[in-house]
């Protein structure tokens, strides 16, 4: 027997490995053939039947909860074990979790955390102490030194012993309820999560005003809808909430508001996340790069405060879509209403709890309304005997006095009360009603000892009119509950309604409601890295320190690539990858940018024809090869730029002399600008059939594709596309922003992204060379005396300034109203004078900035302040307005059309008389001609470059 063999032997009887001989003296020892087949356990019927039990036990008995009243088990304990501690006063929460576990078959760890659960969802239970914080994740205090009781609100809704199932405990020494009473969808309410065996359930909480006011909607027939509301506050997006259901996501977001313009502040987390793990998962997104953060700081205490410092020259907007994209700042909730119906799990909608809670509501108002009319019924029986028994003087009978035995007391009694049992006694109280007296059920021996019961001084003390109040009083009741039960809907109706003016003001909706943009990681993403590419292997990388730099781009982007050959594709961005030789042109490519225009020629063959072509990529499947060509061998591009704004310049095309014919232009001019955009599978224009020597720019062209949209990012005083900051409007290329700063310099630019501008800006917007500006300023160079001027900015690159050329003038305010009105009050010793009111567009007409002004007063000024104008712009006035505006542009741009052919045409005859090459012999051209590069420049000459200059040497 080998060694393992004989451990296994010694391992199941208990003792300690040892040799065969010595194993054999032992009594009790047995060898053990490991091939037996009756040594085989199949696991088969224990999984059918014990795992099954265990796996019906965790969802019944343990995770998920029940769609009566909305609680797990453990929860349900508790509550039954602090109605039963209840009287009106706090309980330490260590005695409230030794009492449960008379009900609680587990340890006293879950019955504690279960208990604080409940007490932060601020609803069933009343606390006392330090519970913990559900904004920071901080865990409650030792269950000695914290206190609870039962809130108002589930005093009013959750209990009723004569409503409730009982059953036994788990020991059988106590009862506890099969499910509570509740009449209000608790499990809506307070949200509910679970992990069970196989399946797990996650209800979100709702509000509690709006589940009243859903309830009220369902009894009135008319459509609901419900959706989540959190203690944390935040947004949500609830377009595919899909009402709760298994399946459905709910988008979730934290507040954030900006403190300044280099401080964001988070003020509202999304639910299930603390202050800490946010921060945790901001801090991960500074250290790979996606967020630009100099600083976190968490100041939260009452309320969540998370300050986001950024570094400098970060944008404030972008920063905070990028919190959205790489943070916890945004998730997504995927609920799935699972609950317990019919003692098994069922997956419902929000909407299908609300309905069944509401049906238990008034099906357990209708039943406490039927409990309470028996219980009039029974004291209206009473009440009639007692009267009967005590006017008709029964217990005076001789008979009654000589009875020998309960019995024939009782016998007695019956006897006397039996011409009772169909009569009907009328009376009338005060005048305030009719009572009648009858019996709805037989008189028991029961009744009859209980009314032996009474004692004599009640009988001597028995007034018949509080009698018959009483009855008045029992039979009005009575028929109340008659109404209400031929009414339950409108009662179901009143009780919520009831609940919601009670203990609605302390549940207002905390989470907003509102659809979120979806945010393109690739915009908002910090081009953390740089791109850089090896053309002579063929490499493109962020790793290629040492190689030619292309532009700054982020990990998450893709890259466009066009080769030499009229190849191109799109791959993403990595640390070093190989793309290929002959590489014409990358850069970073943006997914749907229909504004990136690509202007190419390309000869169709090694010796085919020459074709113009304009074109966009707005899609492309990543790392699949497209072609600018018709894809024919030897195909070439021989010309191409990519421009971010579609713009179209103007080349200048030098081709092969045809020395078969004499005096034949060598030279072609062609504009972009007469080239459709089109796809890029697009065949192009013919260009020419003869071969092409050389294409070079003449000039720069002007966008073809209209006016761009343009915002300005205070935050980093630049200007964007990415629609970050604040909304410029919508420039053409002959139309420029115009910046002025609050020392009264002022000057126009271009709407090139790259531009940089100073931190002291007054107002930057889109010029209006028509525009009249009113500035009231203080002029150094008449005592400081205020003057007030209206003027029209100039369109000047140049730094100029309308407060003066002395650097002492300091400017009080600067409008741009068409009617401005300036009140001037005065102080110091003039301060006894009214202050006054200036209309100033009649007080100064308008002039150059450069005039002086006209001054205001000589008098001492306390302030000058710009207040409500009291005329406006006439509707007409203003219509005619942008008519001759819209007509002035319409005439301008058929004059600017008409500028651009005639300036072509000029173009062109005066290149006819000022182009260097003109008048020179074709010789002296084709001598100049072999000294040139080729199609590209130096670095781009090939060796077939190389072959047609020897080839004009030749001729």
């Amino acid at each position: 027997m080998s060694d393992e063999i004989k451990d296994k032997d010694e391992l199941q009887k208990g003792g300690e490995p040892q040799d065969l001989d010595a194993a054999e003296q032992h009594s009790d020892y047995k060898p053990v053939n490991r091939f037996d087949a009756s040594a085989v356990r199949h696991l088969s019927g224990m999984y059918q039947n014990w795992f099954l039990d265990y796996a019906s036990y965790v969802i019944l008995e343990r995770a998920v909860p029940h769609i009566e009243d909305g609680l797990k088990p453990v929860q349900r304990r508790i509550l039954h074990s602090m109605k039963r501690m209840d009287d009106g006063r706090y309980n330490k929460v260590a005695n409230i979790v030794g009492h449960t576990m008379q009900f609680h078959p587990h340890g006293d760890a879950s019955i504690g955390d279960a208990l604080v659960q409940m007490g932060q969802k601020d609803l069933l239970i009343d606390t006392q102490g330090n519970w913990g914080n559900i904004l920071t994740g901080d865990r409650a205090a030792a269950s000695r030194y914290i206190e609870a009781r039962l809130s108002k609100f589930a005093l009013d809704v959750v209990f009723n012993p004569k409503t409730t199932d009982w059953q036994l405990s788990y020991d059988g020494r106590n009862k506890e309820p099969i499910t509570l009473p509740a009449k209000f969808p608790l499990l809506l309410a307070q949200g509910a999560e679970g992990i069970a065996v196989g399946l797990s359930s996650k209800v979100l909480p709702h509000n509690f005003n709006e589940l009243c006011d859903a309830a009220v909607h369902y009894l009135k027939g008319d459509p609901f809808t419900i959706y989540p509301d959190f203690p944390t506050g935040g947004a949500i997006d609830v377009g595919k909430y899909n009402d709760g259901q298994r399946g459905g996501v709910l988008k979730v977001r934290a507040k954030i508001d900006k403190l300044d313009n280099k401080t964001l502040v988070i003020t509202e987390i999304p639910f299930s996340k603390t202050t800490g793990s946010l921060i945790d998962s901001i801090t991960k997104a500074v250290e790979k790069g996606k967020i630009k953060a100099r600083k976190i700081e968490d100041v939260t205490s009452a309320n969540v405060e998370i300050l986001v410092h950024l570094a400098p020259g970060t944008s404030s907007d972008k920063t905070m879509d990028a919190l959205y994209a790489f943070s916890d700042c945004e998730i997504n909730i995927s609920p799935n209403c699972c609950v317990i119906e019919d003692n098994k799990p069922c997956f419902l909608t929000v909407s299908d709890v609300l309905r069944h809670s509401v049906d238990r509501t008034m099906g357990l108002l209708r039943k406490e309304l039927m409990l309470r009319k028996g219980e009039l019924e029974e004291q209206l029986f009473f009440s009639s005997l007692e009267r009967i028994f005590i006017e008709e003087r029964i217990y005076k009978e001789r008979k009654f006095e000589q009875s020998k035995s309960q019995d024939e007391v009782v016998a007695f009694i019956a006897s006397k009360l039996e011409p009772f049992k169909d009569k009907l006694f009328t009376a009338v109280v005060d005048g305030k009603g009719k009572v009648e007296y009858a019996f709805h059920r037989e008189i028991t021996r029961e009744d009859i000892l209980k009314l032996l019961e009474i004692k004599m001084q009640r009988i001597l003390k028995y007034n018949k009119d509080k009698a018959d109040d009483l009855l008045l009083k029992i039979k009005a009741e009575l028929a109340e509950i008659e109404n209400d039960l031929a009414h339950m809907t409108d009662v179901t109706i009143n009780w919520f309604e009831y609940l919601k003016t009670k203990y609605g003001k302390a549940h207002p909706r905390r989470t907003e409601i509102r659809n979120f943009d979806t945010i393109e990681v690739t915009k908002v993403v910090e081009a953390n890295q740089k791109l850089y590419i090896n053309r002579q292997e063929g490499f493109v990388g962020t790793g290629l320190k040492k190689d030619e730099l292309v532009c700054n781009c982020s990990d998450l982007d893709d890259i466009i690539i066009f080769y030499k050959d009229g190849k191109f594709k799109v791959t993403k961005v990595a640390d070093k990858i190989f793309v290929g030789k002959n590489i014409l042109h990358v850069q970073v490519f943006k997914k749907n940018d229909k504004r990136t225009i690509y202007n190419c020629v390309y000869r169709d063959g090694k010796q085919g024809e020459y074709f113009i072509k304009r074109f966009n990529v707005t899609s492309m499947t990543r790392d699949k090869m497209y072609d600018i060509t018709q894809g024919t061998p030897g195909s070439r591009v021989v010309y191409f730029t990519a421009n971010p704004n579609g713009e179209a310049e103007i080349i200048k095309i030098t081709l092969d002399p045809d020395l078969s014919k004499k005096r034949q232009s060598i030279f072609i001019e062609k504009d972009f600008s007469d080239i459709i955009i089109k796809g890029r599978a697009a065949k192009g224009n013919l260009l020419t059939r003869r071969t092409i020597r050389r294409i070079g720019l003449k000039s720069h062209g002007h966008s073809t594709l209209g006016g761009r949209k343009v915002w300005f990012d205070p935050d980093v005083n630049r200007i964007n596309y990415d629609e970050n900051g604040r909304f410029l409007g919508e420039f053409n290329d002959d139309e420029y922003i115009l910046v002025v700063l609050d020392n009264g310099e002022f000057y126009i630019t271009n709407f090139d992204p790259n531009n940089h501008y100073e931190d002291n800006i007054l107002r930057l917007e889109k010029w209006d060379e028509h525009k009249i500006w009113t500035a009231v300023l203080y002029d150094a160079d008449n005592e400081g005396y205020p003057y007030i001027k209206r003027f029209t900015m100039d369109a000047a690159k140049r730094h100029q300034n309308f407060l003066g050329e002395n650097v002492n003038s300091k400017l009080i305010l600067l409008t741009d109203t068409v009617y401005p009105r300036i009140k001037v009050t005065y102080g110091g010793v003039d301060a006894v004078r009214p202050a006054e009111e200036i209309d100033a567009e009649q007080f100064i007409a308008q002039k150059s900035f450069k005039a002086k002004g006209k001054r205001l007063s000589t008098w001492n000024i306390g302030s000058i302040e710009e207040i409500e104008p009291t005329r406006f712009p006439e509707p007409a006035d203003t219509a005619d307005a942008a008519d001759a505006a819209e007509g002035d542009e319409t005439t301008a741009d058929g004059d600017a059309a008409d500028s651009k052919v005639s300036s072509r045409t000029k173009a062109k005859s005066s290149d006819e008389n000022l182009d260097p090459d003109a008048g020179k012999s074709q010789q002296q051209i084709i001598d100049e001609l072999t000294g040139q590069t080729s199609l590209f420049d130096d670095k781009n000459f090939t060796a077939e470059d190389e072959k047609d200059r020897d080839w004009l040497k030749d001729q």
